[in-house]
Protein backbone atom coordinates (compact mmCIF):
# COMPACT_ATOMS: atom_id res chain seq x y z
CA UNK A 1 0.00 0.00 0.00
CA UNK A 2 2.65 2.03 0.75
CA UNK A 3 4.05 2.21 -2.50
CA UNK A 4 1.27 3.63 -4.50
CA UNK A 5 2.14 6.99 -2.82
CA UNK A 6 5.83 7.51 -3.83
CA UNK A 7 4.93 6.55 -7.48
CA UNK A 8 1.95 8.89 -7.53
CA UNK A 9 4.49 12.15 -5.68
CA UNK A 10 7.02 11.19 -8.12
CA UNK A 11 4.80 11.39 -11.32
CA UNK A 12 3.82 14.87 -9.48
CA UNK A 13 7.37 15.97 -9.16
CA UNK A 14 8.27 14.98 -13.01
CA UNK A 15 4.97 16.80 -13.89
CA UNK A 16 6.43 20.10 -12.06
CA UNK A 17 9.52 20.08 -13.78
CA UNK A 18 8.38 19.25 -17.46
CA UNK A 19 6.58 22.16 -16.85
CA UNK A 20 9.35 24.31 -15.39
CA UNK A 21 11.35 23.21 -18.04
CA UNK A 22 9.16 23.94 -20.59
CA UNK A 23 8.80 27.80 -19.38
CA UNK A 24 12.52 27.91 -18.82
CA UNK A 25 12.54 27.21 -22.86
CA UNK A 26 9.83 29.87 -23.97
CA UNK A 27 11.64 32.36 -21.59
CA UNK A 28 15.06 31.81 -23.65
CA UNK A 29 12.82 32.10 -27.13
CA UNK A 30 11.42 35.30 -25.59
CA UNK A 31 13.01 38.52 -24.84
CA UNK A 32 12.68 41.55 -24.01
CA UNK A 33 13.70 44.60 -25.73
CA UNK A 34 13.12 48.59 -24.56
CA UNK A 35 13.48 50.95 -27.02
CA UNK A 36 13.60 55.03 -26.82
CA UNK A 37 11.72 56.89 -28.79
CA UNK A 38 13.98 57.11 -31.96
CA UNK A 39 13.08 53.30 -32.36
CA UNK A 40 16.80 52.49 -30.70
CA UNK A 41 17.08 49.56 -28.80
CA UNK A 42 18.22 50.21 -25.24
CA UNK A 43 18.06 46.86 -23.40
CA UNK A 44 17.34 43.41 -25.26
CA UNK A 45 17.93 40.34 -22.40
CA UNK A 46 16.10 37.22 -22.55
CA UNK A 47 12.58 36.61 -20.59
CA UNK A 48 14.05 34.49 -18.32
CA UNK A 49 17.16 36.47 -17.02
CA UNK A 50 14.44 39.52 -16.82
CA UNK A 51 12.14 36.91 -14.81
CA UNK A 52 15.05 36.22 -12.34
CA UNK A 53 15.93 40.18 -11.80
CA UNK A 54 12.64 40.83 -11.16
CA UNK A 55 12.40 38.31 -8.23
CA UNK A 56 15.98 39.34 -7.59
CA UNK A 57 15.03 42.85 -6.97
CA UNK A 58 11.54 43.72 -7.19
CA UNK A 59 12.08 47.45 -6.34
CA UNK A 60 14.59 48.60 -9.00
CA UNK A 61 12.95 46.38 -11.44
CA UNK A 62 9.47 48.36 -11.08
CA UNK A 63 11.63 51.75 -11.01
CA UNK A 64 13.37 50.88 -14.25
CA UNK A 65 10.19 49.91 -15.53
CA UNK A 66 8.71 53.30 -14.32
CA UNK A 67 11.56 55.12 -15.75
CA UNK A 68 11.63 53.73 -19.40
CA UNK A 69 7.79 54.79 -19.40
CA UNK A 70 8.00 58.06 -18.52
CA UNK A 71 10.96 58.45 -20.48
CA UNK A 72 8.88 57.53 -23.63
CA UNK A 73 10.65 53.91 -24.12
CA UNK A 74 8.30 51.05 -25.77
CA UNK A 75 8.71 47.72 -23.95
CA UNK A 76 7.95 44.89 -25.84
CA UNK A 77 8.36 40.81 -25.41
CA UNK A 78 9.33 39.50 -28.96
CA UNK A 79 9.39 36.15 -29.86
CA UNK A 80 12.74 35.20 -31.49
CA UNK A 81 12.20 31.42 -32.46
CA UNK A 82 11.10 31.71 -36.04
CA UNK A 83 7.50 30.46 -36.00
CA UNK A 84 7.71 27.68 -38.22
CA UNK A 85 5.99 27.32 -41.75
CA UNK A 86 3.07 25.01 -42.86
CA UNK A 87 4.11 22.09 -44.50
CA UNK A 88 3.64 21.67 -48.26
CA UNK A 89 1.03 20.15 -49.41
CA UNK A 90 2.05 17.11 -52.55
CA UNK A 91 -0.88 17.12 -55.13
CA UNK A 92 -0.38 13.91 -57.24
CA UNK A 93 -1.31 15.28 -61.06
CA UNK A 94 -3.05 12.33 -62.19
Amino acid sequence: MNEAKPEAARAAVDSVVDAVRGLFHEGINRRVVVRDSDDDVVLDVPLAVGMVAALAAPVATTIGAGVALVGKCGIKVENRKPQASPPARVVDAE
